[in-house]
């Protein structure tokens, strides 16, 4: 399976799987910032085009991917770190259906009902963005104990072929019981039987890369994230 799309995941999401979503204007796209802040642009920008991501990004802080290396001033750059993208291609087949410690009821299909716990796990956890609508961008799937959700993982980029797993996290307080690695088996297995493979975006020297490459992931690039604002 070529894996050129994921030199360019939001675009090629956005033009895919995504495209109902898509916000566009010329060769700039980008999510409802309800969903997420990731916005896709062409590397050799134009002026116009510029102008064209500015009345796309309105007030709203934008993430882009690997952004143009020359940015107008006009935009004010919040925020930039690297991230490690890994493809799961690799990952052993007995490590797909790995169950969830008995003390736990099996994982759960989330949806609309779930968004306040979802929102208010993210916000103890901070896997990274995680809107309001952010659940619509594919399958997520979580563990609750007594009531409580207590950690999920689920789907965000889709370009052709492949399925990114995103806003895998856990409440402190029951870390280091597998819950994470339960919760990305079964999302695997979900992405595999659809015909695709998945793949991932880790913080550059995060702890969680010891995880993901004893599952089998391995390292395909690193990219720049980059938030940045425009200044009017």
């Amino acid at each position: 399976m070529a894996d050129d799309v994921l030199d360019n995941p939001v675009f090629q999401s956005l033009m895919g799987a995504h495209h109902p979503l898509a916000l566009t204007e010329g060769r700039v796209v980008r999510y409802p910032a309800n969903i997420s802040p990731f916005m896709a642009v062409p590397h050799d920008m134009t002026a116009d085009e510029w102008d064209d991501a500015a009345r796309l990004a309105g007030d709203d802080p934008v993430t882009l991917l690997d952004a143009p290396s020359t940015v107008p001033s006009t935009w004010v750059v919040l925020r930039q770190f690297t991230v490690i993208q890994m493809t799961g291609r690799y990952v052993r087949n007995g490590e797909r259906s790995l169950p969830v410690r008995m003390e736990f009821p099996a994982p759960v299909r989330l949806g609309l009902a779930d968004v306040d716990d979802m929102l208010q796990l993210a916000a103890r956890t901070k896997p990274g963005p995680f809107e309001q609508r952010t659940y619509e961008l594919g399958t997520y799937i979580g563990i609750r104990d007594h009531g409580k959700l207590i950690a999920m993982a689920g789907e965000r980029m889709k370009p052709e072929g492949w399925s990114e797993i995103s806003a895998v996290c856990t409440d402190p307080a029951y870390r280091s019981r597998g819950l994470a690695r339960s919760l990305m088996q079964a999302l695997i297995d979900s992405i595999r039987d659809c015909g695709q493979q998945p793949f991932l975006h880790v913080v550059e020297g995060a702890p969680a890369i010891r995880l993901y490459e004893a599952m089998g992931f391995t390292v395909r690039r690193s990219l720049l994230v980059s938030s940045f604002q425009h200044a009017y």
